[in-house]
């Protein structure tokens, strides 16, 4: 075969390769679609919908009537209405401070080692595992003035039966000694976890500097689970901000409105008294409140990442 011919068959090999249809792209748009129209209906259309709500006044039973922003006028002038945002604010600081600490202590004892560790974690984290209408029906029984527990034990040590839930003044402070005792093994567990990724190395080198137990906890420990520290605020201060079942089984938001935060005062408005529009409307400023508190925390969480950055 001359050089010639076998010049032709590897053109022609070429253009027969080349001559081949190339494959298509692929396209995900099918399993895509599912997921977006899933996300469509569960998130999307019921905000669109509450917003379109907020600007509507309509009680159940009577016509709609298009109402512009004078629901969220009347939301501004509405005095009960700043008085459970400022329910849900101290609730919420009180719910997020409490288990912080006690939390962060726990992790600290439950880090050491020493006999019958792991039962007494496991013992410690059950609360976490109940259903909150059960643990409130449960604190609420424990509540009571004449037959409650709480006053029963706190008779040994010579203080006087407590109105706890039942009174104006201690009402929200009762609700958070549940809300802490249910959620400060969470908080534990995150600190635990920190706790377990923390290195020895500079422990050793600080105690052959002579520090003592808290100048190691100061300036080593803090720092170094100071990022599992703002989750633990996040989960904790979105979780609390938004409660509603512990508080509705046990006080339903009374005695009065001492306990009705923004959560309890919403669904008395919009299924309680059938006001659609301003419960919606409500909806709209609470959800909005969430934003932007979940976005100071998330800020507070990515300094804390850089300030660690810089520390190492």
């Amino acid at each position: 075969m001359t050089a010639v011919s076998i010049d032709n068959t590897m053109t022609q090999g070429k253009q027969v390769k080349k001559s081949k249809p190339s494959r298509l792209a692929p396209n995900y748009w099918p399993f895509v679609l599912p997921a977006l129209v899933v996300v469509a209906a569960v998130i999307v259309f019921p905000w669109a919908f509450t917003l379109w709500m907020s600007v509507n006044s309509w009680t159940l039973g009577q016509e709609r009537v298009f109402a512009g922003f004078a629901n969220y006028v009347r939301l501004v002038q509405d005095m009960r209405f700043w008085e459970s945002l400022w329910h849900t604010t101290v609730y919420t600081v009180l719910s997020v401070v409490l288990p912080l600490f006690l939390g962060t202590l726990a992790a600290l004892v439950f880090d050491a080692k020493f006999p019958l560790r792991g039962l007494l974690r496991g013992v410690f984290v059950m609360p976490m595992m109940a259903t909150p209408v059960a643990v409130a029906l449960v604190w609420t029984m424990m509540f009571h003035p004449q037959l409650g527990v709480l006053n029963y034990l706190l008779s040994f040590i010579g203080i006087g039966a407590q109105e706890w839930i039942y009174n104006q003044s201690t009402v929200i402070p009762s609700l958070v000694l549940v809300e802490t005792w249910q959620w400060t093994p969470l908080v534990m567990l995150i600190v635990l976890g920190g706790l377990a990724a923390v290195p020895r190395e500079p422990y050793e080198s600080a105690e052959i500097d002579g520090a003592n137990a808290w100048q190691k906890f100061r300036f080593l420990t803090l720092p170094m689970i100071a990022p599992f520290l703002i989750i633990a605020v996040i989960i904790r201060s979105i979780d609390a901000v938004k409660s509603f079942d512990i508080i509705y089984a046990m006080t339903q938001g009374g005695p009065g409105t001492a306990s009705e935060t923004i959560n309890i005062y919403l669904y008395n408005t919009a299924f309680a008294y059938y006001d659609i529009g301003y419960g919606s409307a409500m909806a709209v400023v609470f959800f909005l409140v969430i934003i932007a508190l979940s976005f100071v925390l998330l800020m507070a969480r990515q300094r804390a990442n850089w300030s660690n950055a810089e520390g190492r």
